[in-house]
């Protein structure tokens, strides 16, 4: 008795798109390359919608959503966003060699609207911000345009840039009914029933090490385009000594700013500062969160006003990219060895002076001594 071989049945493509909704972004991609039919699903907008939502709870508000969509969709915005930016193109160079800027400017340098500054609006970026702990969503925030810039636009123009994320807690959506966010056992976090005992042991100096990411998206509405600031994960963490009880988890990128400013680079400061609290309820320690800042810094450890930063921000939209998040932190330590490397420098060179000019004002008092006594 023969027996016909039996067809195998294709599989329908709901149950493909059920499968790939719940891959995350990276898995996504690369199933997208295995066969026609995952290409062509990978294609919808509304899988890649679902990733940046697990991703970046910010996008899943009504207004982000348009405005995602006005400047490409979900899927060019998740390209955009997920790979972090890269800046390999520093080198040390003579540090009287770097142009200085003048203390003071005309008022028409400053406000001139031909300028390519003054074409830039704080109002056209969109900062969306998210903070992980252990892979679960714990603070998001949604800023349209930048706080203060708008009645004091001269004042924001030529002062230190800085956004303060919590300066007005009123629109954010805490994990508290009080309106705060902490961090606590029911979080994971670790029990430790004293905040002398974490000073001695610091293990909730290396779960904020190790547990905390954020992702600092910036939007310029006006080119459609979109970036990462951030390294997701911290570059580094310390106790905030004056009240003993704070940590400052840093994480940043490094931005080409040679077009722009008089150095090479400057450093994109995200902090986000926790305090220690004894909980009555508990009886442990607890944290909360009460910082969320960025601000930027050149190559001499000096803040770039609001106008300047601006346009570093422009132009980091289109910066190169990678996500070998690996490189981006290898980025970082390089402009700190080169920072490093250029105050060294700058020392050295301003001790020689300070030798020769004592050296001449010993020589000047002795041939005044010789010549009239």
């Amino acid at each position: 008795m023969s027996t016909q071989p039996q067809t195998q049945c294709p599989l329908n493509n709901d149950i493909f798109y059920d499968i790939l909704r719940r891959l995350d972004g990276v898995t996504l991609a690369a199933a997208a390359c295995a066969c026609t039919a995952f290409s062509s699903i990978s294609k919808e907008e509304r899988i890649w919608e679902n990733v940046c939502h697990s991703l970046w709870p910010s996008t899943n508000r009504a207004d982000v959503k348009i405005l995602i969509n006005s400047i490409g969709g979900f899927r060019k915005f998740y390209a955009d966003c997920y790979p972090l930016i890269v800046n390999k193109h520093l080198a040390l160079r003579p540090w009287d060699s770097l142009e200085e800027l003048p203390d003071e400017f005309p008022e028409l340098d400053y406000y001139d609207e031909s300028k390519e500054s003054n074409s830039i609006n704080p109002s056209d970026f969109v900062s969306l911000v998210d903070i992980r702990y252990k892979n679960r969503p714990f603070f998001s925030k949604v800023l349209w345009g930048i706080s203060d810039s708008d009645f004091l636009s001269r004042w924001f123009y030529n002062s230190p840039f800085c956004i303060d994320l919590l300066k007005d807690v009123n629109d954010l959506e805490s994990n508290s009914e009080s309106g705060k966010f902490t961090l606590s056992g029911l979080d994971g976090l670790p029990q430790i029933q004293s905040i002398d005992i974490e000073r001695k042991e610091g293990i909730l100096w290396k779960e904020l090490r190790d547990g905390i990411s954020l992702s600092w998206i910036i939007i310029n509405r006006k080119v459609n385009q979109a970036a990462n600031v951030s390294s997701w994960v911290p570059l580094g963490v310390q106790r905030h000594w004056p009240t003993n009880k704070d940590f400052l988890v840093r994480f940043g990128s490094v931005l080409p700013a040679e077009d722009d400013l008089h150095c090479q680079a400057v450093e994109c400061i995200l902090l986000a500062k926790f305090r220690m609290f004894n909980d009555a309820a508990t009886g442990f320690v607890n944290i909360e969160l009460n910082q969320v800042s960025m601000q930027l810094e050149d190559m001499e450890g000096s803040h770039v006003n609001g106008r300047n930063s601006l346009l570093v921000l422009k132009n980091a939209m289109s910066c190169k990219r990678s996500r070998n998040y690996s490189e981006a932190l290898e980025c970082c330590n390089l402009y700190n060895k080169v920072r490093s490397e250029l105050k060294e420098a700058k020392l050295r060179s301003e001790s020689r002076t300070d030798r020769l000019c004592i050296v001449t004002g010993i020589g000047a008092v002795l041939a005044f001594w010789f010549c009239f006594l």
